[in-house]
């Protein structure tokens, strides 16, 4: 038996050497300090969510019931017209003209029905905004609550990569300020004679390059002299 087992053992080590899978598990490892969220998973699924969505029918259960009133009426005058409109259509040489003036009056009847199904809906929706933006007003602070109860200073939106929330720490903007005014102490005010701005130089030169003409002289920032302060690069503005 141990002679058998011998060489099994002797493979399995060789594989496990070789292969960095059975080396080192799959199971995917986090990143300390960073986290993820799908806000809009995270809404939905939020308590206030699905209580206003418990509750709104029963609060708004006049405007559910007028609105789908108001539906079945729109369907009842709706399917005459329409099974008319079908059946024209199928005919041999249907009239195209006819045709038209039926699909714009089912047309009409149709988008004057949803502009008033809306309209009696209005409550329901001016609800579902409000409880919208009482959850979205709160999240900043239940993500900041989170980050700090799991020691998380990075925290990205999962669908677009956007930094929902992160650390002061990450915040440099002072430290390349300080960087700036080392590389310009000082920006010319005043600018050379026939200056243009970047975008209408670049234009410039497309439609110069386009007709095969010559650049204008007049389009490039000359240099500055050197005893006044030279002013940045185009590329820096």
């Amino acid at each position: 038996m141990k002679s058998i087992l011998k060489p099994v053992l002797a493979t399995g080590l060789i594989l496990a050497a070789a292969s960095p899978m059975v080396a080192f598990p799959a199971a995917a490892q986090a990143i300390k300090g960073i986290g993820v969220i799908d806000p809009n998973v995270v809404i939905s699924s939020s308590a206030a969510f699905k209580a206003a969505e418990t509750q709104r029918p029963q609060t708004y259960k006049q405007y559910y019931d007028q609105a789908k009133a108001r539906k079945d009426q729109i369907d009842a005058q709706l399917e005459p017209l329409v099974k008319k409109f079908d059946a024209d259509r199928a005919a041999p040489n249907p009239n195209r003209e006819d045709l038209s003036k039926q699909a714009a009056a089912i047309n009409q009847i149709d988008q004057q029905g949803q502009r008033e199904l809306q309209q009696i809906l209005a409550p329901v929706a001016l609800s579902q905004e409000y409880v919208d933006e009482q959850i979205n007003e709160a999240l900043p602070k239940a993500i900041e609550n989170v980050a700090k109860k799991k020691q998380i200073t990075l925290i990205l939106n999962r669908a677009t990569g956007a930094i929902v929330y992160r650390d002061a720490a990450y915040n440099i903007n002072q430290d390349v300020i300080t960087e700036l005014d080392a590389v310009l102490p000082v920006a010319q005010v005043v600018p050379p004679p026939n200056w243009l701005p970047r975008e209408l130089r670049e234009q410039l030169a497309r439609e110069q390059a386009a007709s095969g003409a010559q650049p204008a002289q007049g389009n490039a920032a000359p240099a500055a002299p050197a005893s006044t302060p030279a002013g940045p690069p185009a590329e820096s503005r």
